[in-house]
């Protein structure tokens, strides 16, 4: 069987909206929310170096949008990382059905199982502003985030 190519949420439609739990077990909805400027971060998987070093930059951002990360580890996976790397953000859980966030936007990987490192600004109202996928292993400029956000009125 050979994998299905996907292509992240384009930039100028409106982000497909979504309900996960994050690692405290609280729904989150992205449409909660609108009004506010939304950083959506997929990642693979919790505790790799990569996403540590990604995420410890998400934390400390200085930002008044609401950073919102997505990965296919369980919540309490996410639980026991958030309290140990002091993540005050939600880390929030596509685990079941297994990916179905991901494969919204684009990102997910069938032949891994995990997301690939997607970011997505979403404005307001909203729509996608701005976006990046790099592969697994390669980290997201953090300095690209701050400029997007600061571009976005």
């Amino acid at each position: 069987m050979s994998p299905v190519t996907q292509h992240p949420a384009a930039v100028g439609a409106v982000a497909p909206d979504f309900e996960l739990q994050d690692q405290h077990g609280t729904p989150v909805r992205l449409s909660g929310f609108r009004g506010r400027k939304v950083v959506l971060v997929f990642y693979p998987l919790a505790f790799s170096g990569v996403c540590r070093s990604e995420l410890a930059a998400l934390r400390d951002l200085d930002t008044d949008a609401q950073v919102l990360t997505v990965s296919v580890d369980s919540l309490f996976t996410h639980r026991a990382w958030a309290d140990q790397e002091g993540y005050g953000f939600p880390l929030l859980s596509d685990f079941w059905p297994h990916g179905q966030v991901a494969r919204a936007y684009g990102v997910f990987d069938d032949a891994k199982g995990i997301a690939r490192r997607g970011t997505f600004i979403i404005d307001g109202e909203g729509v996608i502003r701005w976006s990046v996928v790099n592969p697994a292993g390669t980290a997201r400029d953090v300095a690209a985030y701050v400029k997007a956000l600061a571009d976005i009125s």
